[in-house]
């Protein structure tokens, strides 16, 4: 077994199981869930292996009070009435640290109780910039949430625009991430395959092939908030046969109960200064590199460097102009991440006539903001932080700090005391 990598989820799993009986690591196949836990326990049960589940189902309830904790149950919908055994025994015996599973799905037949007050889930995503050792991170998301747009805003990289291209291409998912170009690109598209072919239920034959389009035509539409008509209408385009809207939406609920797809979604703040904000989620994959490699981009294609093979569907957009979603979605990705860890969530504002939008809004505790603006450029260009300043003129102190995050070299404020920070120097 290789050496293990550490994860920032590390230190939060650690302390749930302090405190709390059951934990479900959760997120999509290949981010490192079942390593991560076996971190931190004492017992590890693969119910992926036909005969491990054999032995769990004769053993019964024994399962769970021969083996020394904290047990880890791995891929647990392999064996749905795993689930209802763990709520059982938390019931009857609450002490801290005694379980951890963990699943890349939610089983079609859902467990007979949700879990509820017994097991809490921890999301884990593919590894952020930070984890991947671009560089040493010198600007907190945590300190910005907490500060009063006074944060120390300083540091430099040498990360170029060319290493964030390479982290689009190579993957957050540890088991990809550092292998050769081809086997690399191999290893995605089975993902692909794989995710079409076995995870989604009751797709086979054509719409496989009908879903490996929709979700093409998905990827070129990462970082916007696209309508699901237009994807499915780009689909339809490059096929002889339409797609159905119910059909579409099928695919679009399955691949986020497989976390494959990981929208963020609209700002819904309680202010009526912001009644005119659309809830409609701006598009994201789980790793920015399956929506390269399903658009067929490598990193000449996101520079627009050369004339590569022109990619379907047609009506995606140029390889050129996928630079700036790309580098949102390697951003947004390891945003959600650092934001996790300070007990935020990660949305977009944008409003309804589209006139100003918000890449990024991290709304942590006592509903302190931190906006972020991302730019594929190594400086803000004029107007880059017109839409920070005049959300800041609404929230007042409310907004904790406003943010742009870049390709360039060096962190530091700007004149308006906006935050300019490279990619690479940003971390929770």
């Amino acid at each position: 077994m290789q050496p293990y990598a550490p994860r920032l989820v590390d230190d939060q799993l650690k302390t749930l199981l302090q405190g709390l009986p059951a934990v479900n690591v959760e997120g999509a196949r290949g981010v490192g869930k079942t390593r991560t836990a076996r971190e931190q326990a004492a017992t590890f049960i693969p119910l992926d292996d036909p005969d491990e589940r054999q032995q769990a189902a004769a053993l019964g309830k024994q399962l769970l009070t021969r083996a020394q904790t904290p047990l880890l149950l791995d891929e647990w919908q392999r064996m749905p009435e795993v689930w209802d055994r763990v709520r059982r025994a938390v019931d009857q015996d609450p002490a801290p640290g005694r379980f951890i599973l963990t699943g890349s799905a939610t089983p079609s037949q859902a467990p007979v109780h949700t879990g509820a007050g017994r097991i809490v889930n921890l999301r884990m995503r593919p590894m952020s910039l930070v984890e991947r050792g671009l560089d040493t991170a010198s600007v907190s998301l945590r300190a910005l949430l907490e500060g009063a747009r006074s944060t120390a805003v300083e540091g430099s990289t040498r990360a170029s625009l060319d290493d964030y291209v390479q982290e689009i291409i190579c993957s957050g998912f540890p088991g990809i991430r550092n292998l050769p170009p081809e086997a690399r690109n191999a290893q995605l598209d089975t993902y692909v395959e794989q995710t079409s072919r076995h995870d989604v239920d009751g797709v086979s034959g054509r719409r496989v092939r009908s879903l490996q389009d929709w979700v093409r035509a998905y990827a070129a539409a990462v970082s916007t908030t696209a309508t699901f008509t237009k994807i499915t209408q780009l689909v339809t385009q490059s096929r002889e046969v339409g797609l159905a809207s119910a059909t579409a939406r099928s695919y679009r609920d399955a691949l986020e109960n497989l976390w494959v797809l990981d929208p963020v979604r609209g700002w819904s703040p309680s202010e009526n200064d912001f009644s005119r904000l659309t809830t409609a989620d701006k598009h994201q994959l789980c790793d920015p590199a399956l929506a390269a490699r399903l658009l067929n981009l490598g990193a000449a294609g996101i520079l627009g460097i050369g004339n590569p093979p022109v990619i379907k569907p047609a009506d995606a957009p140029r390889r050129s102009r996928m630079l700036g979603p790309l580098f949102e979605s390697l951003v947004a990705q390891s945003v959600q991440v650092y934001a996790s860890l300070c007990d935020a969530q990660v949305r977009h504002l944008r409003t309804k006539a589209g006139l100003q939008e918000v890449d990024l809004i991290v709304e942590g505790p006592e509903r302190r903001i931190v906006a972020i603006e991302v730019k594929a450029t190594a400086a803000p260009r004029p107007g880059d932080t017109r839409n920070l300043l005049w959300l800041r003129e609404r929230l007042g102190n409310r907004l904790a700090d406003a943010v742009v995050v870049t390709t360039g070299q060096h962190a530091y404020r700007d004149e308006d005391g906006v935050a300019v920070v490279p990619a690479s120097l940003l971390g929770p």
